[in-house]
């Protein structure tokens, strides 16, 4: 496994992060235990959950499983960086102070109620997990300053926030004398290049390492040639718009390249991710122990001049769009 240094900080993560949506829903508590001992025989030591991930577990689950593998091996919270998120409600229907979007009043409780479910006394890396665009700074730096001068909290990062949200925080942040975000969570695949406009270049500015999810498109750079109904990828297939089959020449393309330079397509597409300047460690939710294989070599795989540029050639986005990728905005799209 290879490893680097989350954005500006000193912390070092695995160039492979372990998702674990899926736990406590397709993914049982058994599973569960058996991926996390392997990704961590393998040297993927970063993991990345929320409070809100469980499936048909209920909310809270992923955080639960994973606080009792903890508890259940003696030395493994030391040896893994913990990363989980605040943002969404979690109690059902219309609870006071349980809307989507960030408090003191809500930090407080969600942070004690994970670190409770990952028996934990710390969370290494605490994210938020959309942007609240009604929360004061003095409100957001102040709540999440006294949680990190607690020791409840390590490092902060965000998720789907947008190149113009990063900046202000990280502005205000700094004007308090505080680190502010070391990371960024966002969706970002040879699928899904729309970071590249402001996302990655404003994360490369800031010191923001970049922790690209579902870089793999729910499975549909997998080398699949068909989805099963009802699957993650039959969902993906109808959100982007794009069928596997026969008569998808893009995703033939796609195995035709890996195939020539002798790698897997997921092992490759994990591989182009990391190409990016700004992009620490791509997160990848598996559901099964196999879904583990290949991604040590997808941390290590360095492409070539000659191999980006054909991949940029096969899923280029500008059809149709005045859009130029592997351009930053506002060069993207301006003169």
């Amino acid at each position: 496994m290879q490893y680097t240094k989350l954005g500006k900080s000193g912390m070092t993560v695995s160039k492979v992060c372990l998702g674990t949506m899926h736990f406590g829903g397709p993914t049982s508590e058994e599973d569960a235990f058996a991926i996390m001992d392997k990704a961590l025989e393998m040297g993927i030591q970063f993991f990345d959950t929320a409070n809100v991930y469980g499936g048909d577990g209920g909310k809270g689950k992923s955080e639960e499983i994973i606080g009792k593998w903890f508890a259940s091996r003696s030395g493994s919270r030391d040896q893994v960086v913990l990363a989980t998120k605040v943002y969404n409600p979690m109690a059902t229907g219309e609870v006071p102070n349980e809307d989507r979007g960030i408090s003191a009043y809500k930090v407080q409780k969600h942070l004690t109620d994970s670190l409770r479910r990952l028996q934990t006394d710390h969370i290494d890396l605490y994210q938020v997990h959309h942007i609240d665009r009604r929360v004061t700074a003095e409100e957001f730096w102040g709540t999440f300053d006294r949680v990190i001068n607690d020791g409840k909290v390590l490092y902060m990062g965000s998720s789907n926030f947008p190149g113009w949200g990063l900046a202000k925080h990280q502005m205000e942040a700094l004007q308090r004398g505080s680190m502010g975000f070391i990371s960024e969570q966002t969706m970002y695949s040879l699928l899904c290049r729309m970071p590249e406009l402001e996302v990655l270049p404003a994360a490369e500015e800031f010191g923001i390492g970049v922790i690209p999810y579902m870089p793999l498109a729910g499975g549909l750079l997998t080398g699949k040639k068909t989805s099963v109904t009802g699957s993650r990828t039959a969902a993906v297939e109808g959100e982007y718009g794009i069928y596997l089959g026969d008569t998808n020449e893009q995703m033939a393309a796609f195995s035709e390249l890996c195939q020539q330079i002798g790698e897997k397509e997921h092992v490759v597409a994990i591989a182009w991710t990391l190409a990016h300047p700004a992009v620490a460690s791509p997160i990848v939710g598996v559901r099964t122990v196999n879904h583990l294989e290949g991604l040590d070599r997808a941390a290590e795989l360095v492409l070539d001049d000659e191999t980006l540029a054909k991949l940029d050639a096969i899923f280029d986005i500008n059809r149709g769009r005045p859009l130029r990728t592997g351009k930053p905005a506002p060069e993207a799209y301006a003169w």
